[in-house]
């Protein structure tokens, strides 16, 4: 899927295999400068913010998250001091309006309510300084990983709605996209325990699967396995997105 935007092309899925790269390295290119403020929208277990408040000291970090018992452990942690939390989802953020010079979205966009993400990406344009970015990093729905998850976890029409509000996000005007970066991210699992921990019963929804299915999914998962673990690289997608 394609939608023509000004000069640019926005598409769902790269045209080619995309090179694996860390996410953090990418996102490097963007941070702001000395005394700038950035806002992580869903951040889980806050294992980003927490690496970007220590890579940039000189940075006010804020993380939120909906998922109330996630929420609690975020708080409850050390964390550095530039880092704070606050317990919200995307759709509606109990923040000031242009206080933010990057808004983050690492794989969340697709997690908020299909009917909310039109007003979760007014939120973030709310939030932005003018010409503030937002970063909002998807995961394409293709790789062997998604061949495993959509037994139990089928995302793509969530995935699809994600980008569709994206397009019209910016056919709307709240944002220019400035460019679109396709890069693999690569998932190591030591065996299945680990992912079964990771992926399947993370807080924020703790699938229940059926004897059946598990002893499915534990068949595919075992595809990949090899003797240091399962090593997976799952396409992404970046839309970077400019206050217009």
């Amino acid at each position: 899927m394609t939608s023509r935007l000004g000069n640019i092309d926005m598409k769902l899925e790269a045209n080619a295999p995309a090179p694996a790269a860390d996410e953090l390295t990418l996102l490097s290119e963007v941070m702001p400068g000395s005394g700038g403020r950035v806002l992580e929208l869903g951040c889980g277990a806050a294992e980003k913010s927490r690496t970007l408040a220590l890579a940039y000291p000189d940075l006010e970090l804020m993380a939120t998250e909906v998922d109330i018992a996630q929420h609690a452990k975020n708080t409850a942690a050390d964390k550095p001091a530039n880092l704070s939390f606050e317990a919200a989802g995307a759709q509606a953020l109990p923040l000031e309006d242009g206080s933010f010079d990057l808004v983050l979205m690492f794989k969340s966009l697709h997690h908020v309510p299909t009917d909310l993400i039109p007003q979760a990406l007014a939120e973030v344009r709310r939030v932005l300084k003018p010409g503030g970015l937002a970063w909002i990093s998807e995961p394409v729905f293709a790789g062997e990983l998604n061949e495993v998850m959509r037994l139990f976890h089928d995302e793509q029409q969530v995935r699809l709605a994600a980008f569709e509000g994206v397009v019209q996000a910016v056919e709307a005007g709240l944002f220019q996209c400035e460019k679109q970066i396709f890069f693999g991210d690569p998932r190591h699992f030591p065996d299945f325990q680990a992912f079964e921990n990771k992926v399947i019963r993370v807080t924020y929804a703790d699938h229940q699967l059926s004897p059946e299915l598990d002893r499915k999914v534990r068949l595919r998962f075992q595809r990949y396995l090899g003797i240091d673990g399962a090593h997976f690289v799952s396409p992404m997608r970046v839309d970077l997105l400019r206050v217009a």
